[in-house]
């Protein structure tokens, strides 16, 4: 089974959406049938390659909102993220574009290196204060993972990953993603949002099934 996965490297739910989905994927009697593909979004493509204020500023200033407001919303998504095991730190968070972090996971699919760059990017991010937008960091991200230093400086800088970066977004605009997380099973079932584990086994019995209807011959 296929299992394509759109999120941002920038999106909190994301994160949770991760955590809930290889919950759900670790109790499936099936799980080693599975092929789990993940392809880039950008929620706010607006974001400034980098932002002197907190990401409760950006928000306040970008949306409208009244500062309480968003850091209400931060503490409800925080709490979320507990429940699986994440520590979320929203006042060390970065505010950063996600663009070059996404062209260094195309990188990373090349190597067979995406779970683990996604995983790292994420913690990054959202646990660790990590300037996502800086090259110096994508850099040691992508060493750990197992990914030669050199051609990730080379490919950030020539931007070589920028099309399929672009060809991801384009595709999930043709399927109708307006959110992200958004798993698509087999090109034939969606599941949008962090759901709970529950929702993403049934998604992947259902997927399962129709796949097998389908490779029964008609009589």
């Amino acid at each position: 089974m296929q299992i394509d996965i759109w999120s941002d490297v920038a999106c909190p739910w994301c994160f949770i959406g991760k955590r809930r989905f290889e919950r759900a994927l670790a109790g499936w009697a099936h799980r080693d049938e599975v092929q789990v593909t993940w392809h880039s979004y950008q929620l706010d493509p607006s974001l400034p390659e980098h932002h002197d204020g907190t990401e409760a500023e950006y928000l306040a200033s970008r949306k409208g909102m009244p500062i309480d407001q968003v850091r209400q919303m931060f503490a409800h998504v925080t709490e979320q993220a507990a429940g699986e095991g994440l520590a979320y730190d929203f006042d060390r968070v970065v505010v950063a574009n996600s663009i070059r972090a996404h062209q260094l996971l195309h990188l990373a699919k090349a190597h067979g290196r995406a779970d683990e760059v996604k995983e790292a990017l994420l913690s990054a991010h959202f646990e660790q204060g990590v300037d996502i937008g800086s090259i110096d960091a994508l850099a040691r991200i992508g060493v750990a993972a197992g990914l030669d230093e050199a051609e990730i400086r080379a490919s950030l800088a020539d931007e070589r990953h920028l099309p399929a970066v672009r060809a991801d977004i384009a595709q999930a605009q043709q399927l109708g993603v307006s959110g992200v997380p958004f798993f698509v099973f087999d090109m034939r079932l969606g599941v949008s949002g962090a759901q709970p584990p529950e929702v993403f086994a049934q998604a992947l019995e259902r997927a399962r099934e129709a796949s097998l209807e389908e490779a029964v011959p008609e009589r």
